[in-house]
């Protein structure tokens, strides 16, 4: 039985077993589907505190707002699945939005967004065993590296024993790799093609297998680059969305071209795709979707 939004509440209050109940009787289906490609939407922010899209600093914060943009936008054809933390992902399984979807638990959360500690990225979110108890498919994780910031060694060993403990239940886990720097104490990831190259190469040898290990990558500045960029593993490639800014068709003829790359299997987009700057949820997610 699922429940309706205004209800969630009651439910986890009166009812909390009713979590695991949707979880074991959820449908499921494999990683990659009949169409070959991957198209996940993401709602992993609120958990690190990032809750601003575009100048909307608290946009994410309304939970109900959230939600009902998430159900819309994996009813729509063509949309395989969710990233989220574990409230959120639960929040959809008891409103039943999450049949025969790819669910993808994020799994740290700990560097909170503008904290003095962000780069010691622990895991704070799921675990491997949470995933396999909770029947999910697959986990992400975030490696950003400073190299002035001795919080990025905690964080690429976790990250390390994190894709070991994945690949030991055979779930796919997708590394988000970045080099990072401070810019007047707020962290910047850096897209260029040389400092993406080293992300690949460096997360790519993460843990004592490689064989349940993905890339979840950003477009390079210069998407001309990317194809260079690719050749520096064999790993599968999701890209991610990222801040779009006002000017969405950019963004859109950005990841086009790099989907047509070999090792691309798909999109991971989130506050672009749920908070679009123009139109509709429904017409942001289609557009996406229309590019694989």
């Amino acid at each position: 039985m699922t429940v309706s939004i205004p209800d969630l509440t009651a439910v986890r209050a009166r009812h909390p077993e009713a979590i695991a109940e949707a979880a074991a009787r959820r449908s499921r289906r494999p990683l990659i589907g009949a169409g070959g490609r991957l198209m996940i939407v993401a709602a992993d922010h609120p958990a690190r505190g990032a809750l601003a899209v575009g100048d909307r600093g608290l946009a994410m914060a309304n939970r109900a707002d959230l939600l009902e943009r998430l159900c819309v936008a994996l009813s729509r054809p063509g949309v395989d699945g969710v990233l989220a933390t574990a409230d959120v992902l639960e929040d959809l399984l008891l409103l039943g939005a999450l049949e025969n979807k790819v669910v993808m638990g994020s799994m740290n959360r700990g560097g909170l967004a503008g904290a003095a500690f962000e780069m010691d990225d622990r895991f704070t979110g799921h675990r491997a065993e949470d995933l396999v108890r909770l029947r999910f498919d697959a986990g992400k994780l975030l490696l950003r590296i400073d190299h002035e910031d001795p919080g990025s060694l905690a964080t690429l060993e976790s990250a390390a024993r994190a894709v070991d403990a994945m690949a030991a239940h055979r779930l796919p886990v997708f590394v988000e790799p970045f080099l990072s720097h401070r810019v007047g104490g707020r962290v910047r990831n850096d897209l260029s093609a040389e400092a993406v190259t080293r992300s690949v190469a460096i997360a790519s040898g993460l843990g004592g297998t490689s064989a349940y290990s993905w890339l979840k990558l950003p477009v390079t500045a210069d998407p001309d680059h990317m194809g260079e960029v690719l050749e520096t593993s064999t790993l599968p490639v999701v890209l991610l969305g990222g801040e779009v800014g006002n000017d969405q068709d950019v963004a859109y003829e950005r990841w086009r071209k790099a989907l047509r790359l070999p090792t691309v299997q798909g999109l991971v987009v989130g506050r672009s795709l749920l908070y679009p700057a123009e139109g509709t949820v429904e017409q942001a997610v289609d557009t996406a979707v229309g590019l694989l």
